[in-house]
Formats: structure tokens, C-alpha cells, sequence
């Protein structure tokens, strides 16, 4: 996440961004106080039902690094509605390259 925030400029100028937290307010991770202290600028979802992250296809019940939550993943999304770009990371480190994330995006922005 902190790579797109330092990002937020050649992002901005491409289409837009929104993350996607599959967690609970109030719950154990309190994403409400985390934002409070880490603002974002850009929106910050949360996914308390999991649905959105099930029909992605990013959602497991039981991993070697968490339980009853989403794996890190990047998509971009074409002005088409269309998905140009899929990165799920294999544990919660993993995330999507910021230069392919930048590259796909300058793609999806194209009419």
C-alpha cells in the first residue's frame, strides 16, 4: 500500500485506486484506528462480509500466514470494466511489483 501512496501522482494522472480490506470494524486489527494514524490518500474499503474478495478469488480460509482473510492482490482495471491486470501474493508479504502495476495501468488507460 505504502508503494502507491509514494506513487500517488503518476497514479492519479492514470485512472484511480481503491483498497480493498478484508476486515472487520472493531475487530482485532482495528482498521479504523489504523487509518486514523496512517491516513491514505486514496479510499480505503473494508470487505467485513468477504464478499468481494471471494467472487476475486483472493479470499482463504486457512494459510500458513493467516486465517479467514484475503491474500495481498493488485488489479487493474481497464475504463472497459475489463481486468488487464491479476497479482495475488502467496503470503501476506508478497505484493505486486510497482513498475508492472505503473506499466499496466499506462496500458488500461489507453482508449
Amino acid at each position: 500500500m505504502t508503494q502507491l501512496e509514494s506513487e500517488k501522482e503518476k497514479v492519479e494522472k492514470l485512472g484511480s485506486l481503491a483498497f480493498i480490506v478484508a476486515q472487520k470494524r472493531g475487530g482485532v486489527f482495528a482498521p479504523e484506528k489504523f487509518l486514523e494514524k496512517n491516513p491514505f490518500a486514496f479510499p480505503f474499503l473494508l470487505d467485513e462480509d468477504r464478499s468481494v474478495t471471494k467472487q476475486y478469488g483472493v479470499y482463504h480460509r486457512i494459510g500458513l500466514d493467516a486465517f479467514d482473510i484475503a491474500r495481498p492482490a493488485t488489479f487493474v482495471i481497464g475504463r472497459d470494466g475489463m481486468i488487464r491486470y491479476i497479482h495475488v501474493g502467496r503470503v501476506q508479504s508478497d505484493h505486486a511489483p510497482m513498475e508492472e502495476v505503473l506499466d499496466e495501468l499506462k496500458r488500461a488507460a489507453k482508449p
